[in-house]
């Protein structure tokens, strides 16, 4: 809000930022009420297709490193590729929200989990923390999730930005990302604006 004189005149950018909120708030609304309705067989045939689809992928087959998430509520389930990733012996890093932003950490065993920040399964924050080097970025993968996304590759988050926040300095690292889901979370155009960073590839089941 920008004043003149006595008068107050809105202001056009700060008009924009609050209906696209407000688009993403709806949209944010209908695609988890699907997802939330989706039947245990539903999620169980997810989880075997996206699990072929990303131990298959030839990024993860020639990444040392993957930073994954531990899957919560109705997201797409991921602990199987977390446990293949471990077997196979590549780094695996989760993240773990720490105030107002996000960190991933190594993670040696899923065991190691702690229920975290809204209940989520995270690392405890006390082991190796992941440092960005784009010279390694090629042999790594970053698997994001997300509540919608549509044909055109963009995604939207929880409303957080804290995968937008964490890319913004990472171009290699944008160029191996991943954004995984359920068929139900495809939107005809998801709402963006120029802070959000969409992921390289994405795979809907």
């Amino acid at each position: 809000m920008t004043k003149i004189g006595n008068c107050a005149e809105a202001d056009p950018d700060e008009d924009l930022m609050e209906n696209l909120k407000e688009e993403k708030k709806h949209i944010r609304r209908e695609i988890l009420n699907k997802r939330d309705a989706l039947t245990e067989m539903d999620q169980e045939r997810a989880e075997v297709l996206i699990t072929e689809r990303i131990l298959g992928h030839q990024w993860f087959y020639l990444s040392d490193v993957i930073l994954g998430f531990a899957s919560y509520g109705s997201e797409i389930r991921t602990w199987e590729i977390l446990t293949e990733s471990l077997r196979k012996k590549k780094k695996l890093y989760l993240p773990k929200v720490m105030e107002d932003k996000m960190q991933f950490f190594r993670v040696e065993a899923l065991e190691e989990l702690q229920r975290g920040y809204k209940g989520i399964w995270e690392p405890s924050g006390e082991g190796e923390a992941y440092v960005y080097q784009p010279e390694e970025a090629k042999r790594t993968l970053l698997i994001m999730p997300g509540v919608a996304f549509d044909p055109y590759g963009n995604r939207m988050g929880y409303g957080k930005g804290f995968y937008d926040r964490f890319l913004e300095d990472k171009e290699g690292l944008q160029i191996r990302s991943i954004g995984i889901g359920h068929a139900c979370q495809r939107v005809g155009k998801v709402p963006t604006g120029s802070f959000d960073v969409k992921p390289y590839q994405v795979i809907l089941v």
